[in-house]
């Protein structure tokens, strides 16, 4: 592993969450997937997410809306958690989505609405709290 490896793991934990990372390095530690995981975390997390230039939440951001864009459902959801955790409001991540229904299609937003609100209801469930208030 390198200094790189070890940097993007630690970035990787922290937006993503462990039980995450654990499930992904773990089920990916094969010959085919390895080098994928290796690639991911020396690169996008060792390397992009630490560059100065953009936060964490300014990057949360982007990639939903890249996601969105992208029909990503999948990514959607990880990086929904990701971006509660990198400290953006559920009202934030619904700005993201309105804006990004506008630029790249209603059914794409209104997928991406589907999985940020069954992030969250799962979210609560872990943390045994309910949310239900309606936002502003």
């Amino acid at each position: 592993m390198t200094d790189k490896f070890d940097i993007g793991l630690q970035t990787r934990r922290d937006v993503l969450g462990d039980e995450y990372v654990d499930n992904s390095i773990n089920n990916n530690r094969d010959e085919f997937a390895w080098p994928m995981q290796e690639l991911v975390t020396e690169y996008c997390w060792g390397d992009v997410w630490n560059r100065d230039g953009l936060s964490r939440q300014q990057r949360s951001m982007i990639n939903l809306a890249m996601l969105t864009a992208l029909n990503r459902p999948h990514e959607i959801k990880v990086h929904v958690r990701g971006a509660i955790n990198n400290g953006l409001s559920k009202e934030e991540i619904r700005e993201i989505f309105l804006q990004t229904a506008i630029y790249c299609g209603v059914p794409a937003a209104i997928d991406s609405f589907r999985i940020a609100k069954s992030v969250f209801a799962e979210m609560e469930a872990e943390n045994g709290t309910s949310d239900s208030k309606p936002v502003a």
